[in-house]
């Protein structure tokens, strides 16, 4: 049997970002909008963006797993355009996505991400309803997804699992690891940070889950730099795997835009998996940064 491809990008904050009312910049959007107009227009592109959707599409994934951060500010505005930007990366049965931190920017329009994207959102056994976490079956890979996205005061950008979240995420990990399934943790935030503004606050107690049960792999975003950390399961270490943004001009310390790809396949009793960052160069457009065998 072909080895299963599952890709994964993340934090496409898709420009351009809509014009925005008076009315909608109070609070903490007037931080973001200062932001983005200051200085994250100049390296969110969208034909950056654009490039890299359609390398990816080109390597014929799967599925695609998109980890977080859809718009910027979460204005009304921008929900309708990031959604067709999702249907062009691909239907709902071929992408599973989960909010991060900007798509839940203020309380106002927080639920706004699940109204306009349930379908990417919703478990294979859930029928119309939308709730976290979720799991997806796709051949022999299990997703499991779960939302880091509250909102926060101004300049911070942390995330919540929330104690409900974890207890239906432990009945799901223990199910799971009976089964013999690739198992694949989607999360916003980094399951470890250095910085308290951008944390998951409750990453121990994810953490201690993720020791007990174990997963395959875990896929985040948040931080907009590659990143391979690996964390203690029962048997052995998970990795979990960062991408930048998927919009992204290289800037300071912040790599320019790419995207994973992963070759899942059985490997006797154990599972191989292998790991190729594709993404933008210094001249020569979109193309392999590295491969990488994970296990």
């Amino acid at each position: 049997m072909a080895a299963f491809r599952l890709a994964h990008l993340s934090d496409p904050h898709l420009p351009p970002l809509p014009a925005a009312r008076l009315r909608d910049l109070a609070g903490k959007r007037a931080f973001g909008y200062l932001n983005w107009t200051r200085n994250r227009h100049k390296y969110h592109r969208r034909d950056v963006l654009d490039a890299l959707v359609s390398d990816m599409q080109a390597q014929q994934p799967d599925h695609v797993a998109v980890t977080g951060d859809l718009v910027n500010l979460a204005l009304d505005a921008e929900f309708n355009p990031a959604r067709q930007w999702l249907e062009g990366v691909g239907g709902a049965a071929d992408v599973t996505v989960v909010p991060g931190n900007h798509d839940a920017y203020v309380r106002a329009t927080r639920h706004r991400f699940v109204s306009h994207f349930g379908e990417y959102l919703r478990g294979d056994a859930d029928g119309a309803a939308t709730h976290f976490p979720f799991v997806r079956r796709r051949g022999p890979v299990a997703l499991i997804g779960v939302s880091s996205a509250v909102p926060t005061p101004p300049l911070m950008a942390t995330g919540w699992l929330g104690h409900a979240q974890l207890t239906a995420l432990e009945t799901i990990l223990a199910q799971l690891s009976r089964e013999d399934a690739f198992r694949v943790l989607l999360v916003h935030h980094p399951l470890h940070s250095d910085g308290r503004a951008k944390r998951l606050t409750d990453s121990h107690q994810l953490l201690a889950l993720l020791k007990r049960h174990g997963v395959e792999l875990v896929l985040h975003g948040h931080d907009h730099i590659h990143s391979t950390m690996w964390f203690d399961g029962p048997e052995r270490k998970i990795p979990a795997i960062g991408v930048p943004s998927a919009s992204a001009l290289a800037r300071k310390h912040y790599p320019a835009a790419a995207y994973n790809l992963f070759s899942i396949e059985r490997d006797g009793n154990a599972w191989r998996c292998e790991q190729t960052v594709r993404g933008l160069g210094h001249h020569d457009g979109i193309r392999e940064l590295k491969q990488v065998r994970l296990s």
